[in-house]
């Protein structure tokens, strides 16, 4: 399935962030898990920006009027089959988040330079049905980043490190 995620830079001066997101308990995929606001790509939806800033819009309140869109990662195929488009965006402040109750627990951000440190990329393996797995993580606070979202910003760290 199509999908698309904002990953929102939020501009706060000298000190970028990143806006994340907790999904909540109840959902029947990646309940918990910190992600990107982000979601399926609707049949309306005249590309990945505009799937983006929609379900930002849904998910979370944040205002298109807020958001610059300035590009896309390659996009990332996660376990369950999505194949997911990053769309990379600066968020000028100020701004109101309106959480949906359904969808979000929690709404927070992530210092840029924490995120885009490689000290801070952890890798681990495991074993699942007699093969050898790997994931990052990018443990901030009492927040576990990892999966498909660390992937991606593990993937805009690859992308800023060569430019």
């Amino acid at each position: 399935a199509a999908a698309a995620v904002l990953v929102p830079i939020v501009d706060r001066g000298d000190a970028a962030t990143v806006l994340l997101t907790r999904r909540t308990e109840h959902l029947r995929d990646h309940a918990g898990q910190i992600s990107f606001p982000g979601g399926r790509v609707e049949p309306e939806d005249a590309d990945a920006a505009a799937t983006a800033l929609r379900e930002a819009e849904e998910e979370v309140g944040l205002a298109r009027a807020r958001i610059e869109v300035i590009g896309q990662l390659p996009t990332y195929t996660t376990v369950t089959h999505f194949v997911v488009t990053p769309v990379v965006a600066i968020v000028t402040p100020p701004f109101e988040l309106t959480l949906d109750a359904f969808e979000v627990a929690a709404a927070f951000e992530v210092p840029l330079a924490f995120l885009m440190d490689p000290a801070n990329h952890r890798r681990h393996v495991f074993e699942a049905a007699g093969a050898s797995r790997q994931f990052l993580s990018m443990p901030w606070g009492e927040h576990f980043i990892w999966g498909a979202t660390a992937a991606m910003l593990r993937n805009l760290y690859g992308f800023l490190a060569e430019a």
